[in-house]
């Protein structure tokens, strides 16, 4: 199995906020991607393709652009749990259950991190062995698909980042439908008083949903 470690840090950081660093940085993560080769050849052009538009567009631009893209709309947040669980009372205890699998593998996160921001997630995928990071992304490949898909439809180059994640995952690149985004003052607003608790994120209103990402063996215990 090919080495991931330096395409999965460096899709990491293309997935950032492209500041005047982040942009310096450019040239050098394509080099990394290229050099690596663990993508095909196609992927990697693609990704040159987004970085040397980065490069060339104006920096405001480009900022705004990225802003309005990942932090305007739910469909394409890069926070995972997001799109599991929206704003239900699920999600703390999922990012729990993630902090604690990054820590037992050795990573401790900064202040203001969150574990499942995608850039996190692809940062501790890079320090495991290829198989293991494999294994882990495949686990949430149907929240990344439900990105990418997203992207793609708002005619974006960040989707052939996500794509790239599928492939380092061993998963298809293949688009799912894309619920539309509500409006942000819809999605901020408080459930009217004793009206019940928000479902926003449940598979199935008023009944549990236990879904969270974590390690297969762990979850076995779990139900053990």
């Amino acid at each position: 199995m090919k080495n991931t470690k330096y395409t999965l840090r460096a899709l990491s950081l293309l997935l950032g906020y492209p500041n005047a660093r982040l942009r310096s940085l450019l040239p050098d993560l394509v080099g990394a991607v290229n050099d690596e080769a663990a993508l095909p050849t196609a992927r990697r052009a693609e990704i040159q393709a987004l970085a040397a538009d980065l490069l060339r567009s104006d920096p405001i631009e480009v900022e705004a652009r990225y802003v309005e893209l990942f932090d305007r709309g739910r469909s394409t947040s890069l926070h995972l749990f997001e799109h599991v669980h929206g704003d239900s009372r699920d999600r703390g205890p999922a990012m729990i259950d993630l902090v604690r699998h990054y820590e037992q593998a050795g990573l401790l996160l900064g202040d203001g991190e969150l574990p499942d921001h995608l850039c996190v997630v692809l940062e501790f995928a890079s320090t495991q062995p290829p198989a293991a990071a494999r294994e882990f992304l495949g686990e949430m490949a149907h929240i990344l698909r439900a990105i990418f898909s997203a992207l793609r439809q708002r005619e974006s180059g960040y989707a052939t980042l996500l794509a790239a994640v599928l492939e380092l995952a061993g998963q298809k690149v293949e688009a799912v439908p894309v619920a539309p985004d509500e409006p942000l003052d819809a999605s901020w607003d408080e459930p009217p008083v004793f009206d019940g608790c928000s479902t926003r994120g449940q598979a199935a209103p008023g009944q549990p949903q236990p879904v969270r990402i974590v390690r297969r063996d762990a979850a076995q215990g779990e139900r053990a």
